[in-house]
């Protein structure tokens, strides 16, 4: 049987521009809020129109020790040229953490299908 996580894939952002880029501090302090960005296309931009396109960005955390991830953000992309409205990429979500561990990211292109990338953070 094949495993979905399989089906993932990923690259050096600044080369392949399905990568979701992941931009966060590499030290965050105990239950401070902090702001986490999340795009596609930084280096090399995505085509955003209707037939090739950005569905959507999940974001999870994953906290060490800890046995399963937490989703701490989903954004779907629903205007691809409707009536000249083009929803971009691009997301920040707010949280707060009590403990290292490391984010994760996945996104879904309408052509190309899913890619990942991870980034670890460091509790203070």
């Amino acid at each position: 049987m094949e495993k979905f996580g399989s089906l993932y894939q990923s690259g050096d952002w600044k080369g392949e521009k399905h990568v979701p880029v992941i931009h966060i501090s590499d030290k965050v302090k105990k239950e401070e809020v902090v702001e986490l960005r999340v795009n596609i296309g930084e280096e090399i931009p995505h085509p955003n129109t209707l037939e090739h396109h950005i569905k959507w960005i999940k974001v999870y955390f994953h906290g060490e020790g800890d046995k399963f991830p937490v989703e701490i953000g989903n954004y779907n992309f629903t205007s691809h040229g409707e009536y000249g409205v083009f929803t971009e990429p691009d997301l920040t979500i707010k949280f707060k953490v009590e403990k290292s561990g490391t984010i994760y990211a996945a996104s879904y292109c309408n052509i190309h299908g899913l890619w990942e990338n991870s980034k670890k953070i460091e509790v203070e």
